[in-house]
């Protein structure tokens, strides 16, 4: 109960108040290749961000708060939401710093270190044949068992660095659950900021603002009309840190999906590794055992010819096992790691959320201008009436 508590969103006007949570390590994985293109998909339909995203508890908690928000606190409204901003954004620098600085390429040079070593000696025994270890007798056992030492130990050497790669793998598979959890906290304490922020201005733009407005064309009075200039610039600037709090919120969305696509690349790279500990190396010692026995039984001169025969069929058999098995490992080290078309995806959802940013700020700066030409109107009329008064 209490991990559950610790994931439930957390709303507050104080920033300080919020507990600092480390973001947890990131690795990034081999990518998957890319999907078959798909038939052309009907156009979605957009969010609507609204309390129905809510559950009922939520609903509750974003009413209460939103009566404590108080637009013309200048603080306030600069502060609010940086909270779960401040979260989502050391979330998203903290994975960009661990992209740039894991080299999944190092697993991939230690796999290919295991398929170099395993192709050697079994390079020697095709160039020389294992029947040239039958043509001298006596010292041809040793040379095959210190060949056979010699690569062994390396063998064990790239398994016990293949072994912790795979424990470092495993723990980043298991910590991006974690922070997958914790991504979804931010984006819903970021919903329900927005929401909240929504309502208020909602209710003051319905409420306060209109019955400033009406009080100042009733009256006439200066003062009057610069109040309600007043709270409504309060109110569009909390309407832009809104906005603000929104694209934060679509930074959290897209890193829901990234942190499992990185997970599931982690995954598919332990598999690898896991192919390579329990089926390659065992059967490459299998091989290099019944090598040795081979010739051990070519000392026995009753069973030459049986043992000739099944040497060279072991040759053939372990040669094409080696190419299939090396074939395989290099076709995995050489896979990319990012398609350039996710990239490139990637690329045009971030031109087109500037697009879409610049876009709001040139028609909030054309309103602006636009209010400001009416308020120079307004004081011109005030201003007109008065001296009709005086006469």
């Amino acid at each position: 109960m209490s991990d559950m508590e610790g994931m439930m969103p957390e709303l507050t006007l104080n920033p300080e108040e919020m507990k600092t949570v480390e973001a947890p390590t990131l690795t990034l994985g081999a990518e998957p290749e890319a999907p078959a293109a798909a038939p052309e998909k009907p156009k979605a339909e957009p969010v609507v961000i609204d309390d129905s995203m809510l559950t009922e508890a939520e609903k509750k908690m974003v009413n209460e708060f939103a009566k404590k928000i108080d637009i013309s606190d200048s603080q306030l409204v600069l502060q609010y939401g940086a909270a779960a901003q401040k979260s989502v954004a050391s979330f998203s620098e903290s994975a960009l710093n661990n992209v740039r600085n894991k080299d999944l390429g190092e697993i991939g040079d230690t796999l290919t270190s295991l398929t170099v070593e395993l192709k050697s000696l079994g390079r020697e025994e095709e160039e020389k044949g294992l029947f040239g270890f039958f043509k001298k007798a006596g010292n041809r056992m040793e040379t095959m068992k210190v060949q056979y030492g010699k690569a062994e130990a390396n063998v064990d050497k790239i398994a016990r660095e293949l072994e912790q790669h795979q424990r470092v793998l495993m723990k980043d598979i298991a910590m991006f659950d974690q922070m997958y959890d914790l991504n979804l906290k931010y984006y819903k304490e970021l919903t329900m900021y927005i929401i909240a922020g929504k309502k208020r201005l909602a209710e003051i733009q319905s409420g306060q603002l209109e019955e400033l407005r009406k009080k100042a064309e009733a009256s006439g009075a200066q003062e009057d009309a610069q109040a309600y200039n007043d709270l409504a610039q309060m109110c569009n600037r909390f309407d832009k840190k809104l906005h603000d709090l929104e694209l934060t919120r679509m930074v959290s969305i897209q890193m829901g999906p990234q942190t499992r696509m990185l997970q599931n690349n982690d995954t598919l790279m332990v598999e690898k590794i896991q192919s390579s500990l329990v089926n390659t190396i065992p059967l490459w010692k299998s091989q290099m055992v019944l090598a040795l026995g081979l010739e051990n039984s070519r000392k026995a001169t009753a069973a030459q010819t049986a043992v000739t025969n099944a040497t060279n069929e072991l040759l053939k058999k372990n040669a094409e096992m080696l190419k299939m098995g090396t074939v395989a490992t290099a076709k995995e080290a050489e896979r990319s790691i990012i398609d350039i078309e996710t990239l490139q995806h990637t690329n045009q959802q971030l031109i087109s959320t500037l697009d879409e940013v610049i876009q709001i700020q040139k028609e909030g700066a054309q309103k602006r201008k636009e209010a400001e030409v009416e308020l120079g109107r307004i004081e011109g009329e005030l201003r007109q009436k008065l001296m009709e008064l005086r006469g």
